[in-house]
């Protein structure tokens, strides 16, 4: 059998510019530029705080079951033509939403918005640089999502200002089409699924790197892998912390507006905390291609669960600055070490179909987080009981990462 011979210029580099662009724009303006619409939505369409995050979750609840398929569609027939489609559903629903006038509207466009945020978002994204790099993944996949915490930057800007020039409604409908007109040509004629398509191999350099990767035990099938403590630790852990991300994110603005600063003050706030997550990622993908990657995984949980308790001390400019520094430093390990540690674990022979169970858990946490928040501030007029629980639950989830031993044989979770 001929072996794939290695290039100069390796191609893999040109794959994580096209996963840069699908997180920028697919993750990174939607995910954290639906926010600073949430004030417009409630002020305009008189939803409540619950319902301008309950769509999301509700999109999550119904599209939940299919994640585990989503793995077994990206293994089978590849992660670019499962991108394709997923970016049609996620840029028509977001210019769609600038017609919409009801709760209902808004509800079904979220679910479709959610359908194409899996099929584009992380999940894809992950096995693609996963499948094109070994020794350097921990590298290639930070500058990878360097490209969400660029988006999370420019995102809340580019929606405030957009909000502010032609209002709400086009502000949508812009935004969805610039994710059309951007990702759709980088889908078709930039990215490949893997290295074998164009007759190269992981790194670019060797052909005999096991399927699991240097260094790596062999790789294990999605049914020995979902019966080791490893995988649930693994799930358990990064949804806890996920869940505590995406309540502070979805609820930031409209806390910030509460204690006092306006949506402009806020924007700028949220956009410094994203920042900063710039350098975090950088210094996570440097970390774990030198370090044990659970332990930095772990680290950067438990840093970021420290900096949640600042949000009481708001109203203090000083104090909100110092949590979006920290907090957005240790932001960057969110979902970028997940497919480095399962991989680990697990190898790469079901790789897509364990990333389909645990970012299935991680997103429903990611907005069931935000939708409880909302209700407990409903409730209580206050996010305090919110902010201590998500401090409790990033807690949680980095002593869960921390117990993960990728040396653990399969034996069953107790």
């Amino acid at each position: 059998m001929n072996q794939p011979k290695p290039t100069r210029g390796f191609y893999g580099w040109w794959v994580v510019l096209a996963t840069f662009l699908n997180l920028f724009f697919a993750v990174g303006i939607v995910f954290y530029g639906l926010p600073v619409f949430y004030p417009s939505l409630v002020d305009s369409l008189h939803f409540s705080r619950s319902q301008v995050t309950q769509g999301s979750f509700l999109g999550f609840v119904i599209v939940a079951p299919a994640f585990g398929f989503l793995g077994a569609l990206i293994d089978r027939i590849g992660a670019r033509r499962v991108l394709r489609f997923g970016i049609l559903l996620v840029g028509l629903p977001l210019l769609l939403m600038g017609w919409m006038t009801r709760l209902s509207e808004y509800y079904v466009l979220c679910i479709l918005e959610v359908v194409g945020y899996v099929l584009a978002g992380p999940i894809p994204n992950q096995v693609l640089v996963s499948n094109w790099f070994r020794a350097k993944r921990g590298r290639a996949m930070g500058y990878a999502y360097l490209g969400l915490g660029l988006g999370g930057v420019a995102a809340p800007i580019l929606a405030a200002n957009l909000i502010g020039w032609v209002g709400w409604r086009r502000a949508f409908a812009i935004m969805g089409a610039l994710i059309l007109v951007v990702l759709l040509p980088v889908a078709q004629w930039v990215t490949r699924s893997a290295p074998e398509e164009m007759g190269l191999v992981p790194d670019g350099v060797g052909s005999a790197l096991t399927p699991g990767g240097s260094g790596q035990k062999s790789s294990q099938g999605l049914g020995s892998a979902v019966r080791t403590a490893n995988f649930w630790l693994i799930l358990t852990g990064s949804a806890l912390t996920i869940g505590a991300i995406g309540t502070v994110i979805q609820q930031f603005v409209l806390f910030l507006r509460d204690v006092g600063y306006t949506t402009v003050q806020a924007t700028h706030v949220s956009s410094g905390l994203l920042f900063a997550g710039l350098a975090g990622r950088v210094a996570v993908g440097y970390f774990a291609d030198r370090y044990n990657k659970k332990n930095v995984m772990a680290l950067f949980y438990l840093v970021l669960a420290a900096a949640i308790p600042l949000l009481f001390l708001a109203r203090q400019p000083a104090a909100l600055w110092a949590f979006a520094l920290v907090f957005g430093f240790a932001m960057g390990a969110d979902y970028m070490l997940i497919p480095l540690v399962t991989a680990e674990c697990f190898g790469l022979t079901a790789l897509g179909k364990l990333l389909g169970l645990i970012i299935m858990a991680d997103s429903l946490a990611q907005w069931f987080g935000p939708m409880l928040a909302g209700k407990i501030f409903e409730a209580t007029h206050s996010y305090d009981l919110a902010w201590n629980i998500i401090t409790a639950a990033g807690i949680l989830g980095a002593a869960a990462i921390y117990a993960v031993s990728p040396q653990r044989g399969p034996e069953r979770a107790s």
